[in-house]
């Protein structure tokens, strides 16, 4: 009997396709307690590296009601992203529900992408190059980030003289709108919701604060803001698809750059996602940065 021939592939020196974890790094301790991210990056061979090659950067926010987000179970999902060439770092921020209004939750996103930008040469980022992307709370995080870069009402003094600039925003379902998901809360009388959103707003109600933390009504007609991504479910069950829709249009009218894709009889999460929405969304990043 005729055996099979050995089959014989080339190494990978340069680790193409493969990323490595560096988990719990703490960008922030000001605020009392150690604020962490997780870094995904393509793997590197130290060994005979003689310089790393710089890499775009993708700030993650992971959707948690605007609470402490739990980020591992991302962690496969982001990994794609990582294999691809970018460093992709998930980031957490502090709870509504443990006496960190609006807008501590963006503040932290902020300080994140400044404490990158520090640290570019040591994980390898191309501090030129940084988007952010977000899940419901995160998305409505990252369309934050994109409309008030550079405003010193969300600056720290953590990793001061560096920017919160960003190249390009997605927004996955996240509520644009908190004037009308309050109201709509309060006529529902969703107890859960109005926690989180009481929580927001220091403990009583302040529109002034809601209307701060809408996206739809941050964006001013004649500003450059970075170009946008917005998807959304059209059977979304916790954020309305209208506001969505609404901040594309918003953002259109506005002569802002802005795609929006529609997942058809997609949920709040969970069958929202398929193979063809991570092809789509790193598409973009690809074009942007």
């Amino acid at each position: 009997m005729q055996r099979p021939p050995v089959t014989r592939i080339p190494s990978n020196p340069s680790l193409e396709g493969l990323a490595e974890m560096i988990p719990d790094v703490i960008y922030s301790s000001a605020t009392g307690q150690d604020l962490t991210l997780t870094l995904l990056a393509p793997w590197r061979n130290r060994a005979c590296e003689a310089a790393p090659p710089k890499r775009p950067l993708i700030v993650f926010v992971q959707g948690s009601g605007f609470t402490r987000p739990w980020i591992y179970p991302e962690i496969p999902q982001l990994a794609r992203y990582a294999q691809h060439g970018y460093v992709v770092a998930a980031v957490t921020h502090r709870s509504c529900l443990e006496g960190h209004p609006f807008p501590a939750y963006l503040q932290d996103v902020k300080t994140a992408i400044r404490f990158l930008r520090r640290h570019a040469e040591e994980y390898g980022i191309d501090a030129n190059r940084v988007g952010i992307w977000g899940t419901s709370s995160g998305g409505n995080a990252a369309l934050l980030a994109g409309l008030t870069q550079g405003d010193p009402a969300y600056g720290t003094e953590e990793h001061a003289g560096y920017s919160d600039e960003v190249k390009c925003v997605v927004d996955c379902f996240g509520p644009a709108d908190m004037t009308v998901l309050y109201e709509s809360a309060k006529a529902a009388r969703n107890e859960r919701l109005l926690d989180l959103l009481y929580g927001l707003m220091g403990g009583k109600e302040n529109p002034a604060i809601l209307k701060a933390m809408s996206p739809l009504h941050r964006i001013e007609k004649g500003r450059k803001y970075p170009p946008f991504l917005l998807l959304q479910g059209e059977a979304d069950e916790l954020v309305p698809f209208g506001q969505t829709l609404q901040m594309y249009e918003t953002l259109l009218d506005a002569g802002c750059r802005a795609e929006m894709i529609v997942v058809e009889s997609g949920p709040h999460g969970g069958a929202f996602w398929s193979p063809d929405v991570h092809r789509r969304i790193l598409d973009f990043f690809n074009r942007h940065l």
